[in-house]
């Protein structure tokens, strides 16, 4: 596998359980990667010093090897805040493989490796996303020796990068709000601004020692979330992935991440907003899990023992923690962040267990390249021994802290937690969960059954989408919906098959706490899988041009590739979800957003031009001249085309004779209109006819056209716009007034019979 970000879909029929599961030998967990970098400067850690003092930027290295992989000018800088210090040899690195060139190693360009200055066991960062990643999307993590002009540095623990790439991988976009969640300067024993969440005005200047923006727009979002925490908690579902952020609440927790939003600083996370406009959490920085870091903003706990004993409901009741406070005051809220830590609990830190087993072998990986380490900051013994034992002296944090021997920590945690009110009353029940049809077809009404006891309310929660929020309906034990007798305690509840895939889990809840099933809803989930849907040749690629230098421009003017995608069918198809590549190891690079409907015998435009922020249907590749091989996926990301094609002229297309349905040849380019092999001028001569005119063009409150040549075959008007959507049809008349107010603003291609022109509306 070429990259982490290809996401293994586990399509088990009915009630199968899925989930995203990646691998990447980058990060592979069992084995220790080795980076090289070579400086020719002799004072290359003054020189990365002092860049770290003043702009902050990268200085670039002759070469970097990344496990004998060699790449040459490579930016390179320290990072890292209370783990950098210019007097010590191993310092935080940032390794940005793209800086000056075009660089990747197994698709990765940026390389974060943490000096693991404050954990004698090693094992935190790469333990801690380990457990974090069972519940929720996080970065992979594993060991790394870093050397230095063929001196060691050290081994690091060398954690995925919460990049675009990240997002795009995880979330299926990289274009939308992004949000690091920490002070961009750093955050210390003096800071008052720190990333809350609480609601600070509408002046997007109150926001930014907070928090430090990776998109290029979205403090407007960033202030309606915090906004919509505070006064409006009904709607928070409308811009908060909740059940993660729950998740992320509950694993900082139950591990004693304080160096995270529970503690002091409210930091050390991310936000992505996805293409339904809610924020997506993801955790970072987890070398100070475990009890390492102490303060928990209303105190500091001090030894192994309160750290044990802390809160589950910590800063529940505080409104300088709103993400806490406001989502638990909201009852069906705070019974799935019981349900969810409860399952945290039992699931790994049972007295040493599944947590001890991954640490145990974690250490194992790890135990050569830290004896061999020369500037670890703890002893080799320190090292073994925390795994178990409280160590009381070594690294950079204050003197005497105690930092917890992991299973010390986390099995008096277990027993102290579990009881807890709260995790020892009962939860519901769920089991024998049933499909009503064994051989489902798209657009079938299907029942979903299961057995709850001990329940108040019982939920279904599916979609269709890979990235889609849930729908949450309720199921019922009445009798009326396929779900037996009444009180029998069979729920049932009815859903419409949309797509090839849907995911689905329940959740029940008493007056006490919640119950997911799978446990580890919604991050896992049950899988249908369904036949039907469109019949191959349906949607194709019909024509693109991969060298257009004259013949349609995007709205911004742009002449730049473009495919045309083409319903062969006599019905409207929903295209949510269908996706558009160049590369067969990502066939998930272009994605049509939800709500796409290509109408019969109708057109859609993607511009392949790498460039995410313009208006209409835009793919983040370009396509090669010199040949390569396209490939059109439905949303399960099935191939239902494909074209391999050779080098291309300018301002010719590739496309199909006869229209939809014929072999691809060369033809004069007919940009979202019908193919034909030349009795039809391009798109670009068909704008100097005089067969009819258009005016005023642009046009604001209406346009005429007129048509002055009685030859037109066929005579209709037919309107696209720049995506190539039909918007509009009619039977041609000599002279028609069309009103502007129906249509946006933007580039149109109006087409009367085989004859085709541009329109302008800016109204």
């Amino acid at each position: 596998m070429q990259k982490s970000s290809k996401l293994l879909w586990l399509f088990i029929s009915f009630c199968g359980l899925s989930s995203h599961i990646s691998a990447q030998s980058f990060y592979d967990e069992n084995t220790v990667q080795t980076i090289q970098v070579y400086m020719s400067q002799s004072n290359w850690d003054q020189l990365l010093d002092n860049a770290y003092a003043t702009t902050g930027d990268y200085i670039m290295a002759d070469s970097v090897s990344i496990n004998g992989t060699v790449f040459d000018s490579v930016g390179v800088k320290y990072k890292g805040n209370s783990s950098y210090n210019a007097n010590q040899v191993k310092n935080p690195w940032h390794i940005e493989l793209d800086t000056y060139k075009d660089h990747d190693y197994q698709g990765y360009k940026d390389i974060k490796l943490a000096n693991v200055a404050k954990d004698p066991s090693f094992l935190r960062d790469v333990l801690g996303y380990k457990i974090v990643r069972q519940y929720m999307d996080a970065p992979l993590a594993n060991f790394t020796n870093l050397y230095v002009n063929g001196t060691l540095i050290g081994l690091y623990s060398n954690t995925e990068a919460i990049s675009k790439s990240f997002v795009k991988d995880r979330f299926g976009n990289k274009t939308n709000s992004f949000f690091s969640c920490s002070p961009p300067a750093g955050a210390g024993p003096n800071s008052t601004d720190l990333p809350t969440l609480e609601y600070l005005g509408t002046d997007s200047t109150n926001y930014y020692e907070a928090y430090e923006i990776k998109s290029d727009a979205g403090w407007q979002d960033l202030i309606n979330l915090c906004d919509t925490l505070k006064n409006n908690t009904s709607a928070i579902e409308n811009v908060l992935d909740v059940d993660r952020a729950i998740w992320m609440l509950a694993l900082d927790n139950a591990i004693v991440n304080l160096d995270s939003y529970i503690g002091v600083f409210s930091q050390n996370y991310y936000l992505y907003q996805d293409d339904y406009g809610r924020f997506l959490p993801v955790i970072w920085d987890l070398n100070e899990s475990f009890g390492t870091f102490s303060n928990t903003g209303a105190g500091t706990l001090n030894s192994t023992t309160p750290k044990q004993q802390m809160s589950h409901l910590l800063h529940s009741g505080d409104a300088n923690f709103p993400l806490i406070s406001k989502l638990l005051a909201i009852p069906t809220y705070k019974k799935m962040y019981l349900a969810h830590m409860k399952t945290i609990l039992e699931e790994n830190f049972t007295n040493n267990g599944n947590y001890y087993t991954m640490a145990q072998s974690l250490q194992n990986t790890a135990s050569a390249s830290v004896q061999a380490d020369p500037n670890k900051f703890y002893t080799y013994a320190q090292f073994t021994s925390n795994l178990t034992t409280d160590v009381s002296s070594g690294g950079p944090g204050p003197q005497g802290q105690s930092i917890p021997g992991i299973t010390n920590l986390m099995n008096g945690r277990y027993t102290y937690l579990m009881s807890q009110s709260d995790f020892t009353a009962t939860q519901p029940n769920i089991s024998n969960i049933n499909v009503s049809n064994s051989s489902l077809v798209i657009g079938n009404t299907v029942t979903i059954t299961a057995t709850v006891t001990d329940e108040q309310n019982v939920y279904l929660n599916y979609r269709s989408q890979e990235y889609a929020p849930f729908n949450k309906i309720e199921m019922f034990d009445d009798g009326n919906h396929n779900d037996g007798v009444a009180n029998d305690n069979v729920f049932g509840a009815d859903i419409i098959i949309n797509d090839l895939t849907t995911h689905y889990y329940i959740y029940a809840e008493n007056n006490n706490i919640g119950k997911f099933s799978p446990a580890r809803a919604q991050h896992e989930f049950y899988t249908l899988t369904a036949t039907g849907g469109i019949t191959q040749g349906d949607i194709v690629i019909n024509e693109f041009m991969a060298s257009n230098d004259t013949t349609a421009a995007d709205l911004d003017g742009e002449y730049d590739d473009w495919i045309e995608i083409y319903n062969n069918s006599s019905s409207a198809i929903d295209i949510s979800g269908y996706r558009l590549s160049d590369d067969i190891t990502d066939l998930s690079v272009f994605a049509f957003p939800s709500g796409t409907i290509i109408q019969p015998n109708t057109y859609i435009i993607v511009w392949a031009d790498e460039d995410l922020t313009q208006s209409g249907f835009h793919a983040d590749f370009k396509i090669s001249a010199s040949g390569e091989t396209l490939y059109l996926t439905d949303a399960s990301q099935t191939v239902i085309d494909s074209i391999a094609f050779p080098s291309q002229n300018t301002d010719e297309t590739f496309g199909r004779f006869p229209n939809g349905t014929g072999a691809f040849q060369t033809l004069p380019a007919t940009f979202a209109a019908e193919n034909n092999t030349g009795s039809t001028a391009s798109t670009n001569e068909l704008d100097k006819s005089s067969t009819f005119n258009i005016y005023p063009n642009p046009a604001k409150d209406y346009f005429i056209i007129d048509v002055s040549n009685n030859s037109i075959e066929n005579k209709k008007l037919v309107i696209y716009n720049a995506n190539g959507q039909q918007v509009y049809s009619s039977a041609i008349q000599e002279k028609m007034i069309i009103r502007t107010d129906q249509f946006n603003n933007g580039l149109y291609f109006i087409l009367v019979g085989n004859i085709s022109k541009k329109l302008l509306i800016n109204r």
